[in-house]
C-alpha cells in the first residue's frame, strides 16, 4: 500500500516580508529623549516630529531600540499608533 502525498502549492510572486518593509515609510526627527524602558532598559522613549505624510507636523511619542540622540532621523512604518507614557519608578518598600 503506497501512501499518496499531496503537493503543496506555492504562492506566486510573493516574498515573505519584503512588501511590509518596503511600504510607505515616513521620516521623523527626534526632539526629546523621555527615558528608558524595557526589562533591562534597552528601549528609549523619544518624542519625535513627523516630517512628511498624512501626519506632517505631528509630535508623537515612540519607543526606539538601539542608540538614539536628539536630531536623529527615524524612519517610521506607521504614524497612527503612539507609545504609552513611561510610568514613574516605584522605590523599594513604598506602595502607591
Amino acid at each position: 500500500m503506497a501512501k499518496t502525498q499531496k503537493k503543496q502549492e506555492k504562492k506566486q510572486g510573493g516574498s515573505k516580508g519584503k512588501d511590509k518593509i518596503l511600504g510607505d515609510v515616513v521620516p521623523a526627527i527626534v526632539e526629546e529623549i523621555s527615558g528608558r524602558t524595557g526589562f533591562r532598559g534597552e528601549i528609549s522613549q523619544v518624542k519625535c516630529l513627523v516630517q512628511e505624510g498624512r501626519d506632517k507636523g505631528r509630535s508623537m511619542r515612540r519607543n526606539v531600540k538601539g542608540p538614539v540622540r536628539i536630531g536623529d532621523v527615524l524612519m517610521l512604518r506607521e504614524t497612527e499608533i503612539e507609545a504609552r507614557r513611561i510610568k514613574s519608578k516605584v522605590n523599594k518598600g513604598t506602595y502607591t
